[in-house]
């Protein structure tokens, strides 16, 4: 049995003589430039965000039911996989918030030329990463 990409490399011309033309490469081959990465991950912190509001609205709607609800929720939250659900989310909000806000100033126009573009994709990942510590520090010191 043949390949599938020997198949899918023959072609016919416009006299009608078959021709073997070549694949594009896969996306392994690619270097993914940074408003790729950035594009990606602003859609996955979107579902990330869904997922992490539907844990917060358990952890508020046991707070409303009862005491014993609460202490569940509670416990789940300060374990560590809790904590590390909670950090997570934090992330994806820091992270879709700096993103969203870049692209509410490209809908202005701004920062969309060349110069700007990666410079505003790499401002958009150091705040991400400071945003996400500053709120894990002040959240632990208050604890």
């Amino acid at each position: 049995m043949r390949d599938l990409r020997d198949a899918m490399m023959v072609a016919r011309n416009t006299d009608g003589k078959l021709v073997r033309r070549p694949l594009s490469p896969h996306l392994q081959i690619y270097r993914w430039p940074l408003s790729m990465v950035l594009s990606v991950l602003h859609r996955a912190s979107g579902v990330a965000l869904s997922v992490g509001t539907l844990l917060m609205t358990w952890w508020l709607v046991a707070a409303a039911v009862s005491d014993e609800a609460f202490a569940r929720a509670q416990w789940f939250m300060g374990s560590a996989i809790g904590l590390l659900c909670l950090f997570g989310w934090t992330i994806a909000l820091m992270f879709h918030l700096f993103n969203g806000v870049r692209h509410l100033a490209w809908d202005f126009g701004l920062g969309f030329d060349a110069p700007h573009y990666n410079t505003t994709g790499w401002a958009v990942v150091i705040a991400t990463v400071v945003g996400t510590l500053l709120v894990w520090i002040i959240g632990l010191a208050v604890w």
